[in-house]
Order: structure tokens, then sequence, then C-alpha cells
């Protein structure tokens, strides 16, 4: 039977939820300003589960590898397990990469602590000691996190050739060492070639860091990468037990982590191509600052040799010095729409256009340009740290040119257009195949992918893409990318292929249009009436009175170390007669003396009384938190001991306990709750035509199929001519084409009979339209608005009333939703009196679900529509 990928196999804990928690040293130890994604977390405890799992493990000495895109955090992971790993007992960790470039970076990553990317936290503790992260030549005898930091090439110049103070085979001998391998697939010379040309292969990079890896069986080897060339054999064979996660681009696109992209192709010549995106460019910074946001996008002008990239340098200035509004206004005749989008932006501000010429002017100047072709050159450290902080407020750089010098080590989040300053195209010269060339730029266009966070509301996630559901807003220009080509049909086919391949578009990306129809638009009731919903706030903790139940009473054993001991037979089991006693003492928190538990408590940061007072807002004092009867008071420390207990036992057993108490006051987070008040809104303004992107349309007729067409009979529903249904298809799932099936033929015909007014409205992710529940304020965006009212009469009643179908597996999953819907009608308070005079109510129903709920479903709705 073959071999599984050991990713697959910790797949099916995660299904079982069999995983390990991720330790708090992870939470508590980086960088207070990280937030953990999903995939993420998955990660920890993907290694966690593994490396804590004998039956995994296999006694196999720990090597793995990460195979996760560009941009989606990398080195937050190896800051995680550093510290995960230190509380396992390592203390020494090498780090290596191919590229001295990428090498400066990580160091400013993890060990310079004024870098707005440090990684750690800047207090990191752990069991009540301060822990420091050093960056070290060569290992030394300490107890804090030492780093060495190297490039591959050197690395095996220093293991073939043994010079003073730098790593030898033996420092892998003598420590136990993690190894952290940044773009590994550098490594696998030797794994590509075993059986050719192996005198070389014995010197390969390869060869040397294995040698040094496996020289201690405690030594540890991990590998991150995002470009693992599993379709090769022996590179499958080597990695398919080492996989640990698998998280590739494709994946990161899909979950919204990444930016829109587009080819953005022109007849222009290189200078006008340059100008659109500087203008593209501009109308983005004006966008972001229209939002209060204080966002500086980016442009990269790639050339394709090192000459051609300075001489665009000298001619980009020098035509940009002299540029009229005459050259702006001729963009129109490009007749490009999103282009001409920013124009009209400019031109409502200043119709002659110089405000953008002096804008550009003022924007692009050669201090805030910077150039990265020459290796030698351009590759200092100074410009390693400006590219490397292009989001940082005090970084100047709007415009970068290069050739090659950024193709790998290198993610931006604010890099939005590539401007390709050459019309070349490098095929392969085989039918069907892309170019090595073609791959190049994919892969760069990959690097600036990573999304540019932001949020307009509370409620956005502010590191995901917000409009892939409504494709013609304002706003999906800051989340799309834009390479700027020559409109060349062959290299543009190539370069879409490339990047399917490497992840970063679907293979046939389908767009679906919603269209409000036109009768609708013209009613009284489009155009006049509002839509109500609430809002997310976090909870008041005022009336948190006491700690947790399960910190109230806790135990903790500390055992006190001596020097005594006794002699034992190698050959036996006789043992001397000993000295040592073991004496047991408890001591609750409340009869310890407060200056050992006050001084305990000042080593950490987490203790601090004002986060206390954050979290327990009735404690008055320190000593109150400490030793009451609500809060620590009935804690009990267990000391086991030798002859006597000493001050600095009882302390260090009192930091003990803390550490964990510290920990706990970490993990409480902000709770949040949903207001009982419901807001109105125009619903003009947030129901409008709207596209969306989706990857594949259900072949049996679900998500993505059109009902008035659809290719499965049992769904398909005439709704052209259905005023009821106020967009001009349904696209759903099979769930919802059963409902509106339904409704058409069980539930409108009643309305009809009584005389009223009704609307069916599909929520297509609208975010005003989005609703909390009022527990614990979990968004919920319930997939159909009805809105029902009797005709043409004043001071009327309008029910606004959610509906949600729900497939049978997930009906108790979601019962959370289920029940806030129902809790709706006595529970959300409605005023419109203000607005416009009428009586708005806001109800919920139960699921729909064809075969479970349909009947309590109708039944619901037949009593609002008694009622009425």
């Amino acid at each position: 039977m073959e071999e599984e990928y050991l990713y697959k196999k910790l797949n099916i804990l995660e299904e079982i939820k069999s995983l390990k928690d991720i330790p708090s040293i992870i939470k508590t130890g980086l960088n207070e300003n990280i937030i953990l994604r999903d995939y993420q977390e998955r990660a920890f405890k993907y290694f966690i589960t593994y490396f804590e799992t004998p039956e995994l493990r296999k006694n196999k000495q720990v090597h793995s590898l990460f195979h996760m895109a560009t941009g989606s955090g990398k080195t937050v992971i190896m800051a995680g397990l550093i510290l995960y790993l230190y509380t396992k007992g390592y203390r020494k960790f090498l780090f290596f990469v191919n590229q001295s470039n990428i090498v400066e970076k990580t160091k400013d990553n993890f060990v310079n602590d004024t870098s707005s990317k440090y990684l750690f936290n800047k207090d990191l503790e752990y069991l009540g000691n301060k822990l420091k992260i050093n960056m070290v030549n060569n290992f030394t005898l300490n107890d804090d996190i030492e780093i060495c930091f190297t490039t591959t090439q050197k690395l095996h110049s220093d293991l073939t050739f043994s010079k003073e103070n730098t790593i030898t085979y033996r420092d892998f001998e003598d420590n136990k060492i993690v190894f952290l391998s940044d773009e590994s697939h550098h490594i696998n010379t030797l794994t590509k070639k075993p059986t050719i040309e192996e005198k070389e292969a014995i010197t390969s990079w390869e060869y040397s860091v294995m040698n040094a890896f496996r020289s201690n069986t405690d030594n540890i080897l991990l590998e991150f990468t995002a470009t693992a060339d599993l379709k090769d054999p022996n590179v499958e064979r080597k990695y398919k037990d080492k996989i640990i996660f698998n998280y590739p681009l494709k994946d990161f696109r899909e979950s919204g982590y990444t930016k829109d992209f587009q080819n953005f192709a022109t007849e222009s010549d290189l200078w006008n191509r340059s100008l659109m995106a500087i203008v593209l460019s501009e109308y983005r910074k004006y966008l972001f600052s229209d939002l209060k946001l204080n966002i500086k996008p980016v442009v990269m002008m790639k050339s394709q040799r090192i000459a051609d990239s300075n001489n665009f340098y000298n001619e980009f200035f020098d035509k940009l010095e002299k540029l009229t509004s005459y050259e702006l206004q001729n963009l129109y005749k490009s007749n490009i729409k999103l282009l001409n989008k920013a124009l009209d932006y400019f031109k409502k501000k200043d119709e002659s256009f110089e405000l953008l010429e002096h804008s550009l002017q003022n924007s692009f100047t050669k201090d805030t340009a910077i150039i990265m072709n020459d290796k030698n050159k351009d590759n200092t450290r100074e410009k390693q740290l400006l590219v490397n902080s292009l989001e940082d407020k005090n970084n100047p750089i709007r415009i970068i040119f290069t050739v090659d010098m950024l193709n790998e080590g290198w993610d931006v989040l604010n890099l939005f257009d590539i401007v390709r300053l050459y019309d070349t195209r490098q095929g392969s010269g085989k039918a069907g195949k892309v170019g090595n060339y073609t791959i190049k730029e994919a892969q760069l266009i990959g690097r600036g992918a990573r999304y540019c966070p932001f949020d307009l509301k509370n409620e956005q996630d502010k590191y995901k893409r917000k409009y892939d559901n409504d494709l013609t807003n304002e706003n999906r220009i800051l989340e799309t990318m834009l390479f700027h080509s020559r409109n060349d049909s062959k290299y543009i086919a190539e370069l879409r292929q490339a990047l399917i391949q490497t992840g970063l578009q679907p293979e046939q990306p389908i767009k679906l249009d919603y269209e409000l129809k036109e009768k609708f638009k013209n009613t009284d009731f489009y155009n006049n009436s509002y839509v109500y919903s609430n809002k997310r706030v976090i909870k008041d903790r005022k009336d948190v009175k006491d700690i947790e139940n399960s910190f109230k009473t806790k135990n903790y054993i500390y055992s006190v170390k001596t020097n005594q001991g006794m002699t034992q037979g190698l050959f036996d089991n006789n043992k001397e007669d000993s000295n040592v006693e073991t004496n047991t003492k408890s001591f609750k928190f409340k009869d310890i003396d407060y200056n050992i538990l006050e001084g305990a408590s000042e080593k950490f940061s987490e203790l601090r009384f004002s986060i206390i007072k954050n979290r327990y807002p009735n404690v008055k004092t320190m000593k109150e938190f400490l030793t009451s009867d609500d809060y620590l008071g009935n804690n009990t420390i267990e000391i086991n001991y030798g002859n006597k207990i000493y001050g600095k036992d009882l302390r260090n057993a009192c930091a003990k306990a803390l550490n964990d108490i510290a920990n706990h006051i970490t993990e409480i987070k902000s709770e949040f709750e949903g207001t009982k008040e419901f807001l109105p809104i125009s619903l003009k303004k947030v129901l409008k035509d709207k596209s969306i992107y989706i990857s594949k349309i259900d072949e049996n007729g679900g998500k993505g199929d059109s009902q008035n067409n659809c290719s499965n009979d049992e769904y398909k529903t005439d709704l052209i001519n259905e005023d009821w249904y106020v967009f001009n298809d349904n696209y759903g799932t099979s769930e919802e084409k059963q409902f509106i099936k339904f409704f058409k033929l069980n539930i409108a015909p009643k309305l009809i009979e009584k005389d009223l007014e009704f609307y069916v409205i599909r929520n297509e992710r609208v975010p005003e339209l989005a609703i909390y529940s009022f527990k614990d304020g979990e968004r919920f965006e319930p997939d159909y608005l009805l809105f029902i009212r009797k005709k043409q009469i004043e001071n009327y009643k309008i029910n606004q009333i959610y509906a949600e179908p729900k497939g049978s597996q997930l009906l108790q999953g979601d019962k959370w939703k289920e029940e806030f819907m129902l809790e709706l009608e006595d529970n959300a308070i409605i005023d419109s009196t203000f607005v416009d005079g009428n009586d708005y109510k806001v109800l919920g129903l139960p699921f729909y679900n064809e075969e479970n709920t349909k009947e309590e479903f109708e039944k619901e709705l037949n009593k609002i529509i008694k009622d009425i």
C-alpha cells in the first residue's frame, strides 16, 4: 500500500478534533500585533500533534516541511516554533537560506525589536523568567534563545573548510540544534540527482546540511518553501512523510488572503504604459485617503536587463518632470474603463488636470524611488531594509526599478502595480508549455499578491478580500493588483497559464451578474423603504465580579531542588540507605505573606493591575485579586521539600503558579454581543446590481447554475416574470433553489390572494445586511430577506423577515443561527418613526430544509401572513 502524505494523516486527526492545542508560549511570546490566522493556527497544531505523538513520529528524527504559499507568514510559524521548542529544551537555532538579502530581512524580523516586523513580544517571559533572543556566530552555553543566521553557501563552506569562530560539525554533534531552512527547495540538488555526478553531489549543499543534521539524533530540521517540486519523483519520495502542512498559493487565494489580479494590457509605448500605472497608483492613494486610511501604494518598473532599467530610470524622471495636463487628458483615448474611472475622479476635483499633474510629480521623485538591479551595487543592507519595509509609515518609497533582484524571499503588502518594460515573449518552444521566464514573472506577481489589510467597518475581516461579491464596487481597486504589459494575445495567454500553474488564478473563473429588475427599481418600495440591521459591540464586563471558577481553587505543585541524593548499584537493585527526606506542605494564596505574592507577580507584565482591572473591572486592589476568595485567595501551592522551606522557595513556587494565571489572563479575549437596537439604512443604497466570481458551477444544478435555465429539472423555475423576485436570476445552492421553488408554488399564491405587496431578496453578502447574534455578536448573513406589506396604506406595517435555506448536513452545526433568527421577533428593537412614519417589524423563520423542516417553516410563515 502506497504511503500517504503526512499532512493528510493530520487532516484526519483535525476532522475528528484530535489535534493538540496551541501552548500559551506561542500566543504570549509572539508580538502582540500578530493575529494568528486560521491556517497558521492549524500549522502549529499539526506540528505540535506530530511532535508529541510517538505513533506518528515512529521514532524518526524530526524532519518536517511546511509547504506554504508566498506571503502566508512562514516566518511567523518559524518564530512560534522557536518558542514552542524552547519549552521542549531546545536553545540553539540555525537559520539558513540561499540568499543573503533574505538573511538580512530575517535578522530584522527575529532580533531587531525596533523593527515594525519584529516577531516576538518585547517582554518575552517563560515560567516567570525573562527570555532573550540572541544573534550568535556560533553556539555558547546559554539558557536564552540563540539564533545563528547564515546562507546555505556559507554554511556549506564553514562545514567543509573549518575556520575559527564559525560553525563546525562538532557543534551539531555536541548540541541539539533546530535547523530552520527557508526557501528549502534550493537544498534538493542531491535529491534530484541521486545517481548522476555523485562526486559533485557529495560536496553539494544538501549533503552538508543533511550530514550536519544527522550528526545528532536530537537535532530537528524544519524546512519552509512555497515551491516544493513534488512533480519530481525523488523529491516527492523524500518529502511524502515530512510535509507536515500543505497550504499552496491556490488555497491561500481561495481563502481570500491575496489581492485580486488583472492584466492591464495596452498598445502604448513604455512611457505611457508607466504613466497609466502611476495614475492608477495615485488614484488608489486618494481613495485610501478618502477612507481615512494612510496606505501608500507602490509601483514596480521591471526591466529585462540592467542597462535598460538604468536608462528607463532616467527617461522616466525626465518625462515626468515635463509632464503636461494634455498628456493626462490624452489617456482617455486608451478607452480602458478602469483608467477612465480614475481620470474621471481627478477631473471632478480639477477639470484642468493640473492637480493630478502636480500630484504625480510630487509623489514619484528620485527621493521616493529605489533601484534594485545590480547584486553588488544595490544589495546593501540599507536598500534591503527599505524594500522589506515598504508598508512602514516612515518609508518614503513609491516606485522600484528592478530586473531580477526581488524574485525570491520578498513579499510586500502594498505593491499594486508591476509594469513590464519590455515586449518580448520567451516561449518554451513546445506547444502548450509555459516558458521559464513567464513562470518567473508569475512568481514575481505572487510576491506582491499578499493582501494589503484595511477595514472600513469593524465587522469586516481586515486581512481578506472584501469585494469578491461586489466586483463593481469602487474600492475593488484597493485590493486588485495590476500587471501592465503589451496587448499581446499570445503572451497574455501564456501568462495566464503560468498564473494558473502557480495557483494565483483559477483555471476558469466564472462571472455571475445579479441584476435588479427594472420594474422593481421603479417601485415606491425600492426607492423609499429601509432595511434594518444591528451592530456588533464589545460586551461589557461590568458584571464580572470574580475570577473564572476553574481558577478559583486550583492546586499547584512545586518541588524544591536539593543537593541530596543516594548511590545505587548498576547491576542490582540494592540502594544505599539514604537520608533524603521528602516533606510536603500546602499554602493557600490568602495565607502567604503578601510581599512574597506581590514580588512574584511583578515578574509578569500580564499581571499589571491595569490589565487585571480591564479583565475584572470590580476588583479594587492587587491585594484583593491575589488574596480574596472571589479571585485567587483559595488557590493552593503544594511544596515538596527536604528539610526546610526558605523564602526563595516560596517565591519560586508562587511564580510558577502565577505563570499559569498570567497565561490565563492573556487568553481572555474581548467578548462581543449584538445590539438589540436595529438601525435603518435606505434599501436603495445597499441593494444594487452586482457581479461576483466563482471558480466553478455545480454540475448538479446547485451553486452557480441559473435557476431560470437550470441543468437539473428538479430545481428549474422561471423567475423572469415573477415581480416578487427582485433579481434577474438565482444562482444559489440546491437548497436555495428548492426554497425559491417552494415559495413560488406555496407561499406567493397566499400573499397574492391577500393582496399584499411582497418581495424576496437574495442577500449576496451585502455588508449592510449582516446581523449579529445577541449572545456572542457572531456575524450572520441570512441568505434571503422577505419584505411583506399592505398596499397603498399610510402608516403601514412592513415585515422584514429573514429566511435561511440549509442543507441537512448543516442543520445541527448552524443551530445557533436558527435560534438567533427566532429570537428577533421578541428582542429586535425598532424605532422607525423618525424615518418614514411607518411601522417596521423584524422577524426570523426556522431553517428551510426540504426533507426535515419544510412543514415547520411553512407553519411559522403562515402565522406571519395571517397576522398582516
